[in-house]
């Protein structure tokens, strides 16, 4: 079974469940956001933990108290080796969860941005079969710290720290690969208040996204394909 934890009901798993679901995989998704309480498990029925994003920050446990809880559960998915994918805030819970710092990003990224692969990363099972450099939707303005049991698997000018693997099977990506077009109108509409900036970034990130689809949906398959492995080779 998958298991997806959600912050927001408009952050889901888009892409990424299609595709597990299509492989056919059990899955089960809990909302924290809606109060949903996490399971009482000893994981032996996980094969996979999946964090996805959210407005949040980690740090913000007073104002979203699900974030403490939420941390200590990833903590005892690391303690057993089930394989991670944490994606934007899932990225950042993951490095906290793991005992290092998130803090703001050097620049906030919104739309589509180029990445580059470090050597380390290049050779990571995770990204096998990617070019070196390409491109994925960002969403965010803080960035995690690499903790010493993790590796930096890639980076850009905006954010250094993109992608992070801890010990050999969890990994967090600050990016976003699940989106489709329906994602980004969703959390333009949620995200963006002021209604002249909301058409127009809508509109641009839209375009952009019908523009490059192709080649966006074949990094996110290529990952995806990869992910699994590492889920076999763990299972």
């Amino acid at each position: 079974m998958i298991l997806y934890l959600k912050n927001i009901d408009i952050e889901g798993a888009g892409t990424l469940g299609d595709f597990f679901e299509k492989k056919g995989f059990e899955s089960r998704i809990i909302d924290l956001g809606l109060g949903e309480p996490l399971p009482d498990t000893d994981f032996s029925d996980i094969e996979a933990l999946v964090v996805l994003g959210g407005p949040m920050n980690v740090y913000e446990e007073d104002k979203y108290p699900f974030l403490k809880q939420e941390t200590a559960f990833i903590q005892r998915t690391l303690e057993k080796k089930i394989p991670f994918l944490g994606l934007c805030l899932g990225s950042q819970l993951l490095v906290k969860s793991a005992g290092e710092k998130v803090t703001r990003s050097p620049q906030k990224e919104i739309g589509f941005f180029p990445i580059e692969l470090t050597d380390t990363g290049q050779d990571d099972p995770l990204f096998k079969g990617l070019p070196k450099t390409f491109d994925v939707f960002q969403w965010h303005e803080d960035m995690f710290q690499i903790p010493p049991q993790g590796h930096l698997l890639a980076s850009s000018t905006a954010c250094p720290h993109q992608a992070v693997r801890v010990g050999d099977n969890a990994y967090g990506l600050q990016f976003h690969v699940e989106i489709t077009d329906i994602s980004i109108k969703e959390w333009c509409d949620e995200y963006i208040k002021e209604h002249t900036q909301n058409a127009s970034m809508k509109d641009r990130m839209i375009k952009n996204y019908r523009n490059r689809e192709e080649s966006f949906r074949h990094v996110a398959e290529v990952l995806y394909r990869n992910f699994l492995e590492i889920i076999q080779t763990k299972n």
